[in-house]
């Protein structure tokens, strides 16, 4: 747009034909955005165009530095590395529990910003908050202090933090623009680059609860977020990982932080969420130079998870956040339960052959472990547990899952959907691959 005054209308103009847009128009509109300068419509109308002309490498680069740069980045004075993780969702996915605390443990800082549930997903913040007293929205500055003090913070976004992405992630739903790799790019990466980490890993979900249900789909975002975290200068490898199945056996708040306080404490290890937790901090700890290869990160945090040492950091993070300050000590009495548990059987007796993941978790959101609405109030101690996984026998003496209900009717209700989430076969499966593929550097 050389000779051109740079203005709302003369970019969405430029959008409508089918034009890239430059570093500079794109910098102008994330300004802008970020300024509240930009009406709905506009932003509406930008996101529509993105997708009409979709940005090539260098332009997603732009539009996430330009997104990032429209609000506060924060700055560090801590001896060792600031390192973070995203994920993009999926059921019984609890691993920023695990991860954080171990990363701490290890020397790492680590200010994990999260979110709610989505939908079918469970939300980070949502889970921290079924432990009594647990205060997710805090200041950047008691965000870093926290992170200084303890190792780690999992806390709410800020509204200072790339705020374009505020109004522009709000109106992508209501435009259709949801699944655009640039816009979802852009959205997740200027906000963890406004940490300001050193390196950055992504867990990018791939199945049938995940919201990139195919692994082509999946592959392609995962690229395109380690292409552009890298262009702007951010260390960053992406895991892609099952979610065919929870990854843990347990769907809801209090029911999945039980399950990580287990993996913790070494007193009900689950091997998918220990796994996980080591590969993904492995890939952070190599990346930021703590360590001369991506295995000897992993021993590192698996040291960091057996000795005890990641879930004492769990305990102070908790603890300064506003929770129990014996939380480690006394969890099992610390978490809500639900006043109604039921084990489900199956129909038949087989082996699990396929679990319909996304089902699952709108069982959990129906039970009142979810909001069907923004305004809606969580039950923390509802949800799912003893999840049965792909290639497990199950019969009228082993069972698919146990509810955890308000009421006789929800559980009703729950258990019909329970039993046709599942499908049983009559000879047993091996399980799908925790983690199908690494994607790093220059990918």
């Amino acid at each position: 747009m050389a000779g051109t005054a740079l203005d709302a209308r003369a970019i969405l103009s430029q959008l409508r034909a089918g034009t890239q847009l430059g570093p500079e128009a794109l910098n102008w509109f994330a300004q802008a955005l970020g300024r509240g300068e930009i009406s709905d419509a506009q932003a509406g109308a930008f996101a529509m165009g993105i997708c009409r002309a979709p940005l090539d490498s260098a332009g997603r680069v732009a539009l996430t530095c330009a997104m990032r740069d429209s609000g506060k980045t924060l700055q560090w004075d801590v001896p060792g590395p600031v390192l973070d993780k995203h994920s993009t969702g999926g059921v019984g996915d609890c691993v920023s529990l695990a991860l954080a605390p171990a990363l701490a443990a290890c020397g790492a800082y680590v200010p994990m910003i999260s979110g709610r549930g989505l939908g079918h997903t469970g939300g980070t913040l949502d889970k921290l908050e079924a432990i009594p007293g647990y205060r997710s929205e805090v200041s950047l500055e008691r965000m870093q202090q926290i992170t200084a003090q303890v190792g780690c913070a999992i806390v709410s976004a800020s509204d200072d933090l790339a705020p374009a992405d505020k109004l522009l992630y709000g109106v992508r739903d209501v435009t259709g623009t949801v699944d655009s790799i640039d816009l979802i790019t852009a959205s997740i990466l200027s906000k963890k680059l406004a940490e300001a980490p050193e390196a950055l890993v992504l867990d990018v979900k791939v199945g049938s609860g995940a919201i990139m249900p195919d692994r082509a789909s999946a592959e392609a975002l995962a690229r395109a977020l380690v292409q552009t975290a890298n262009g702007a200068g951010c260390p960053t490898t992406a895991l892609l990982t099952d979610m065919s199945q929870p990854l843990v056996t347990a769907a809801g708040n209090a029911l999945e932080v039980i399950e990580v306080m287990e993996t913790l404490t070494m007193t009900g290890v689950t091997h998918a969420l220990w796994e996980l937790t080591v590969q993904l901090g492995g890939a952070l700890l190599f990346d930021s130079g703590m360590t001369v290869t991506r295995e000897q990160g992993g021993e590192e945090i698996s040291k960091a998870l057996s000795s005890g040492r990641a879930a004492e950091k769990f305990g102070e993070m908790v603890a300064a956040m506003g929770g129990p300050t014996d939380f480690i000590e006394r969890w099992r009495d610390r978490l809500p339960g639900a006043s109604v548990q039921r084990l489900v059987f199956p129909e038949q007796k087989g082996f699990i052959s396929q679990v319909d993941t996304r089902a699952l978790g709108e069982i959990v959101v129906h039970l009142g472990g979810g909001r069907l609405r923004g305004s809606d109030r969580i039950n923390p101690g509802v949800g799912l547990s003893q999840l049965a996984g792909i290639g497990e026998e199950v019969g009228q003496d082993r069972p698919i899952a146990m509810i955890h209900a308000a009421s006789q009717a929800e559980a009703d209700r729950a258990e019909d959907a329970l039993v046709a989430a599942y499908s049983v076969g009559p000879l047993p499966l091996d399980p799908p691959d925790l983690i199908l593929a690494q994607i790093a550097g220059d990918a």
